[in-house]
């Protein structure tokens, strides 16, 4: 009996043994097949497109760092190639050159394109209202803008300074009147060296950082001045652009959108993201970094509002502004007498 019962649990573990083999086979052969009708994973390809920066990386392109480093380009399905600002070359010519998809450029960049024939069009702006104004020297006997008469201006390099610097001047009962140099260094070594008596800078940027570095300084907002509020810094693409890449410029401002909100709500995070994502030594002085955007945290859009969008009044009221003072000039370095101001900018990106 016992010998009985012992060979015939011997031959019941061999036929557990060969059902397992025969289950596992047969998933093998199962599994391999259904793989094998099932197409292979595409692997998602990225559409290329290439921003210009308006001047050398800073707390107003800090959305677009941000965006770059979290990956949110490429949930949009966008390779996003930073083109450094190149002196000579402005964002605008480099956009309607197609040389650039985006670039980043101001009101004053958009009238004067479409004023020369060459029109470019703001898809959003960075700032919800001008934070840009004029800096001197306390010590320089510089009380506000009519004082800029016989004095000299560190400039950089656009026809279009002269009139609206002049115009501002004369609004505050001056003459206008004023030496223009170039700049070949940055707004703050040019004052402290005294090559200049003044400039014209981001609060932002250029006034938290004089203040940082214990300058004393005067700073004059230009709209407190009778000058209209407008856009500055904005994005710029081509009307080529819009007509041939629609949705591929949708997708880089909604990551792009998303990269600001997150600057909004978190200022430290994203100043330290703003300085990972450039090379080091591109901010040596780190603490300023934090200072300043802690200041454009706050300013990038009003409470309640959208960031990005672009009001009619203000891409009227400006550029008016610009064409009553002469400083909107044709290919021929005439004055515009008209412009469409709605061909100027478009909201159609942030819906």
């Amino acid at each position: 009996m016992r010998l009985f019962e012992k060979e015939n649990m011997k031959n019941t573990k061999i036929a557990v043994a060969g059902l397992i083999i025969i289950v596992v086979i047969t998933g093998f052969f199962f599994l391999r097949k259904t793989s094998s009708q099932q197409p292979a994973k595409k692997i998602q390809s990225l559409s290329p497109i290439k921003l210009v920066l308006d001047w050398t990386p800073n707390t107003n392109h800090t959305g677009v760092y941000v965006a770059l480093a979290k990956g949110w380009y490429k949930e949009q399905g966008i390779d996003l190639k930073i083109l450094p600002y190149a002196s000579g070359a402005s964002p605008d010519v480099l956009v309607t050159s197609g040389k650039a998809d985006v670039g980043i450029s101001a009101t004053e960049g958009v009238v004067a394109d479409a004023a020369t024939g060459n029109p470019t069009v703001s898809i959003g702006t960075i700032m919800q209202h001008n934070t840009s104004g004029f800096i001197a020297l306390a010590d320089n006997g510089i009380t506000s803008p009519k004082d800029f008469d016989n004095k000299i201006y560190g400039g950089y390099g656009s026809p279009l300074e002269n009139k609206v610097i002049g115009a501002i001047i004369k609004k505050d009962g001056g003459k206008g009147i004023f030496k223009n140099v170039s700049l070949n260094v940055t707004a703050m070594q040019a004052l402290e060296s005294k090559k200049v008596d003044f400039v014209w800078v981001f609060e932002g940027w250029e006034v938290i950082e004089a203040k940082h570095k214990g300058f004393h300084v005067v700073y004059f907002p230009s709209i407190n001045y009778d000058i209209p509020d407008y856009y500055t810094p904005v994005f710029i693409t081509s009307p080529a652009e819009i007509k041939n890449k629609p949705d591929l410029l949708k997708k880089f401002m909604t990551a792009t959108k998303k990269g600001y909100e997150y600057a909004i709500g978190h200022p430290k995070e994203a100043a330290q993201i703003l300085i990972d994502e450039n090379p080091k030594g591109t901010f040596p002085d780190t603490g300023f970094v934090f200072k300043s955007q802690e200041f454009l945290s706050a300013h990038y859009v009003d409470a309640g509002k959208s960031w990005g969008l672009q009001e009619k009044k203000v891409w009227h009221e400006y550029p008016q502004f610009m064409i009553d003072a002469g400083a909107a000039l044709d290919k021929n370095g005439k004055p515009v007498k008209t412009l469409d101001f709605d061909s100027l900018y478009t909201n159609e990106f942030l819906n």
